[in-house]
């Protein structure tokens, strides 16, 4: 099989430059959705159309205007993690991209579509680019490191043949991802049946502040030094991207010195707390901590410690994260242009009080269908595994 430069087969789309002045944040006349890295759903290579900037689309080049089969690429970032993302455009809304993006665009008389965006996600090319774009502030991906990636290039003919197997293959992590996102719905179902609505609070449970139901309420800060003093072991330090709604994730986690976290007594985390996002997109966010490690959030991250003997923590995280709810304290949020909690807004929730013995039995529940969900989990893992192994087998 010839192997091909990247180049060949595919051309560079430079993204949009703005200045802030030039974006709004709902559409208007005329405009186009901007996007950017964060657009890039990295499971799955889709497009999420959430937290868009518009922008006037006589400012954007007809070249810089998305097509069907364009491959967008996060190509400068802090994170090194998030350079060289990759997501596949369907033409399913009209689009452009940002200045910290690429788009690239296939030659498709040479090379499907499809194809080259599954090269985008093999290891090897995610090592690459880790390779390649490492810089001292930002990292970022040259126009000669796309130009000059090698391709195994088979016929169209076989090529669409590959792609109908790792479609395959896809779509039983999409159908995976599926059913755990129904086991969400379910669970949010089973607290709605129990506890009622909690801004409705049809079942008329005594209402209390959330400062009268916690011995602490604070955020967290960020150490001396910021990244730069973060480690790959040591005690773990949460910020926002780590609290995901009723779900901790701890795969991107950094780690701070015990030196450090000793110093930052004020902010330790301590099992059974409740964590909240309190600042910028992911606002509202929250999760119960049943970690039984050391842990330190920074200051977009609010601890809630409760009474153990009033309310349980899955109770909490659970009616916070509730849509209704939510809309009630987004609503409340402060900062101008920037979103915000402060403390006092917090202490002042309104929280409906069921018996202790209904929370408890809530979490029996609940214990059961995240039984069900580790064993589709399982699953899911097992997807992924195949389509690795199958991506992995083309590209190397």
């Amino acid at each position: 099989m010839k192997v091909v430069h990247c180049s060949y087969i595919a051309k560079q789309i430079r993204g949009v430059t703005y200045r802030k002045g030039d974006v709004q944040e709902y559409p208007f006349d005329n405009s186009v959705p901007v996007l950017r890295a964060g657009n890039i759903q990295d499971e799955s290579g889709n497009i999420i159309f959430d937290d868009l900037y518009y922008l006037a689309k006589d400012s954007v080049n007809d070249s810089q205007i998305m097509k069907e089969g364009d491959i967008l690429i996060a190509a400068s970032s802090g994170s090194i993690d998030v350079v060289g993302k990759a997501a596949f455009f369907k033409n399913n809304q009209e689009s452009t991209f940002g200045a910290f993006c690429k788009t690239i665009r296939p030659n498709k008389e040479r090379v499907n579509s499809k194809y080259l965006f599954y090269f985008f996600r093999s290891e090897g090319y995610r090592r690459k680019i880790k390779e390649l774009a490492q810089g001292a502030n930002i990292n970022n991906i040259k126009n000669e490191h796309l130009d000059d990636l090698e391709i195994p290039l088979p016929s169209l003919s076989e090529q669409k043949a590959i792609v109908a197997k790792l479609d395959r293959a896809q779509r039983l992590i999409d159908i995976d991802r599926e059913m755990l996102a129904k086991y969400d719905e379910l669970i949010q179902s089973v607290f709605l049946e129990m506890f009622g609505d909690p801004v409705r609070n049809e079942k008329g449970w005594e209402v209390k502040k959330l400062g009268d139901l916690t011995t602490k309420v604070g955020s967290g800060l960020t150490p001396r030094g910021g990244s730069k003093v973060y480690q790959d072991h040591g005690n773990i330090f949460i910020r926002s991207q780590n609290v995901l709604m009723n779900k901790l994730n701890l795969e991107d986690v950094a780690y701070i010195s015990d030196e450090i976290h000793e110093r930052m007594k004020n902010t330790w985390v301590e099992k059974n707390d409740v964590l909240l996002n309190i600042t910028g997109a992911s606002i509202g966010r929250v999760c119960d901590y049943n970690q039984s490690e050391s842990a330190n959030v920074n200051q977009h991250v609010c601890i809630l410690r409760p009474i153990q003997e009033k309310i349980k923590p899955y109770y909490l995280s659970h009616l916070i994260s509730s849509r209704n709810y939510q809309d009630k304290i987004l609503g409340q949020q402060t900062g101008g242009t920037r979103q915000a909690f402060n403390m006092t807004q917090i202490k002042n929730f309104d929280i409906p009080l069921p018996p202790i013995e209904e929370q408890i039995r809530f979490h029996d529940l609940l214990t059961k269908l995240k039984h069900e969900i580790k064993k589709m989990k399982f699953d899911l893992k097992k997807s992924e595994e195949l389509f690795s192994s199958l991506v992995q087998g083309v590209f190397g």
